[in-house]
């Protein structure tokens, strides 16, 4: 190890980062460089080397395509995130690393020689990917190449300012370029890696949830006064704060597409929290809220105790509600306006066994009985009369 890798390695150790390596084909070196370093156990959670195919296979839980790409290094790195928050301290920064390489071996190679790196962490991804020449190196100078990337990713996922890095050199030829990709916590839920982010009110977003208080769930179309009115009403009776849940997916309604998914969120920029799921059913959304309670309107809560909601399977329904009760979760109501008449939780026929889980929001505390439906027939009669 030269002494620009150890000084390296050394400071890594000294930071609250701890990580899964994965390293399938090459980078191996890095492993080694890591754990021959003192201070190992502050930084190593786990390492796996996958070498075959069908050890890759057991660890992603499908046979990629191709082994060396870009999404199969992804991959990698979302499994060891996965591992490292399963198995790492709740109070250290983790992340996951995943490296598949084709280097020098002691058989002539068809395709290129070469390598993808990826990290993974709450803040996004980064994907480093190189193609080497062939028969510029020996298989040892391939193999340097490839480790020092994985360090490099290593480092980079620790967050700090890049002048807090020390210099870590890369020999490749003027033909040889890394390419980088970066993907935010928001691209990762789009590519299905992650099933919830967090959208703060400075616009920084992590992935996963991390919250436990009042969550008025809803698709925003738009987002306007009485949701914001309902959210401090509901904040005043929890006594804890309230965050916005733009659900993707919904038991009645098409999934959002990507694009209206970010034209939406732009409406809290700077005003509210709000955390992004696909899950359509409170039995799902419960599992990733554990203890809050659901601010919900009148309609909404006739449909949690229906159970077309639920395959027309009764048994379901209640399987479904009896989970959400036992995640600690309930669910505040606000009386609705429907077909020209208020409509309260006191009217609903809600099981006995599960009445305690929802409590009123009182008429003459919260009543508004503007709509998103009402807002949208008013732009457009207003667009009609512009025009």
């Amino acid at each position: 190890m030269d002494e620009q890798v150890f000084a390296q390695v050394e400071r890594l150790h000294a930071t609250p980062l701890m990580a899964v390596v994965a390293v399938s084909g090459g980078g191996f070196q890095a492993i080694a460089w890591l754990l021959e370093v003192a201070g190992a156990s502050r930084t190593v959670i786990e390492a796996i080397v996958p070498y075959t195919e069908e050890a890759l296979r057991d660890l992603l839980g499908y046979a990629p395509d191709k082994h060396v790409s870009p999404e199969t290094a992804r991959h990698m790195a979302k499994t060891a995130y996965e591992r490292a928050r399963k198995l790492g301290p709740s109070d250290r920064p983790v992340v996951g690393i995943g490296c598949t390489a084709t280097i020098r071996t002691d058989r002539e190679k068809r395709g290129d020689h070469g390598c993808y790196v990826a990290m993974w962490s709450e803040r996004g991804s980064m994907t480093y990917g190189v193609t080497l020449t062939k028969g510029q190196r020996g298989r040892d100078a391939e193999e340097d190449i490839v480790s020092r990337l994985v360090l490099r990713a290593l480092v980079e996922a620790d967050g700090r300012e890049p002048e807090m890095h020390l210099p870590l050199d890369i020999s490749l030829s003027e033909t040889e370029v890394v390419e980088r990709r970066h993907i935010d916590p928001l691209g990762q839920f789009f590519l299905g890696g992650i099933n919830a982010v967090t959208v703060r009110i400075d616009g920084s977003i992590t992935a996963g949830v991390d919250h436990v208080g009042g969550v008025l769930s809803g698709s925003f179309h738009p987002l306007h006064e009485a949701h914001e009115g309902l959210a401090r009403i509901a904040a005043g009776m929890l006594d804890a704060e309230v965050v916005f849940e733009l659900a993707v997916a919904n038991v009645d309604k098409k999934p959002l597409e990507e694009r209206v998914i970010r034209e939406r969120l732009v409406q809290f920029s700077g005003r509210n929290p709000v955390i992004v799921t696909r899950e359509p059913r409170f039995d799902g959304k419960a599992a990733l809220l554990p203890g809050c309670t659901f601010i919900i309107g009148w309609d909404t809560a006739a449909r949690l105790f229906a159970p077309r909601y639920y395959g027309d399977d009764e048994v379901r329904m209640l399987a479904a509600m009896s989970e959400v009760r036992d995640r600690g979760c309930s669910f505040l109501v606000a009386g609705r306006v429907v077909d020209g008449e208020f409509r309260s939780l006191d009217g609903l026929d809600i099981p006995a066994e599960f009445s305690d889980m929802l409590t009123a929001i009182p008429e003459n505390v919260f009543r508004q009985d503007l709509s998103s439906t009402d807002l949208r027939l008013a732009l457009g009669e207003n667009l009609e009369r512009d025009m």
